[in-house]
């Protein structure tokens, strides 16, 4: 790959919309569209995902764990969505939020950002928590092949607060992690590019990038906010928490629109839909 992720994803997003569509083949949603809670109900799910998402929307985000839970053969099926939506030439984000230390992080690192991988995609979600410089396995590899990587950062889960807020030293959690990510993306924010580093930062925090202080748009990183559509979290909602970062923010929305059912064009129209009305916001103030 000759342009870096975060080049990639801003054209993605340019012309497609600012919007992050998930294939979560929850359970209740395999029921709503008919499907058994099988491998085969799974893959029909995903596969009907792929058609309908690719060339549709900026950016597929795959729920890893949907597909973990049938085992091996739910693996192999991940592993044929993924190549899929490389055959399409769309961009994939796949949600794991791995997280370790070490050989391991550096072994989880190589299974979805190397480039031979079966599992290989343009980015994945990862966990700090560990601390931030604990993520540097993943973090260079990513810079190296080309891919990205979305840091957890302030998540709308109540539970988040109790980590991601915590100050020491005068600084939160929260901010440690927003200092890291800016400082990963210096030289793409010098040359005028996108950061292929980004974070996930919830669409339903409220005040809290406001009360700890968070410098969003310094970041230069493009920013994945769960919470919109069946969470809660409204277009409107995506302007308050993000302010000045407005440009960078790639809106997540899995469950509302995959409830439009197991039609490709009517999961399409319920995808564009939803981009349409997120540039609408996003694009202005």
């Amino acid at each position: 790959m000759t342009d870096s992720f975060g080049a990639r994803l801003r054209i993605a997003m340019d012309e497609h919309g600012p919007l992050c569509a998930g294939i979560d083949p929850h359970p209740g949603l395999l029921a709503l569209w008919g499907l058994d809670e099988t491998v085969l109900g799974l893959e029909t799910f995903a596969m009907t995902c792929v058609e309908a998402f690719a060339g549709t929307v900026a950016i597929v985000k795959p729920q890893s764990a949907f597909f973990e839970r049938f085992g091996s053969a739910g693996v192999a099926v991940l592993e044929r969505t993924l190549a899929a939506l490389r055959a399409a030439g769309s961009l994939s984000l796949l949600d794991v939020k791995r997280g370790d230390i070490g050989s391991t992080m550096t072994a989880y690192a190589q299974a979805y950002l190397s480039q031979d991988s079966p599992l290989r995609v343009d980015a994945i979600t990862v966990s700090p928590f560990l601390g931030f410089e604990s993520l540097r396995p993943a973090l260079d590899l990513a810079h190296d092949n080309g891919r990205g990587l979305f840091v957890l950062a302030l998540t709308s889960n109540p539970e988040g607060a109790q980590v991601q807020h915590a100050v020491m030293d005068g600084r939160s959690v929260a901010g440690r992690i927003v200092d890291g990510v800016t400082l990963q993306n210096a030289d793409d924010a010098s040359a005028g590019a996108l950061g292929s580093v980004g974070m996930v930062v919830g669409a339903t925090v409220g005040t809290a990038v406001h009360d700890l202080g968070l410098d969003l748009a310094a970041a230069n990183a493009p920013l994945l906010a769960p919470g919109v559509g069946a969470q809660g979290g409204t277009a409107e909602d995506l302007r308050r928490v993000f302010g000045a970062a407005l440009p960078n923010v790639l809106a997540s929305s899995s469950r509302e629109i995959l409830s439009a059912g197991a039609d490709v064009a009517a999961l399409r129209a319920a995808a564009r839909r939803t981009a349409l009305q997120l540039k609408a916001v996003l694009n202005t103030g």
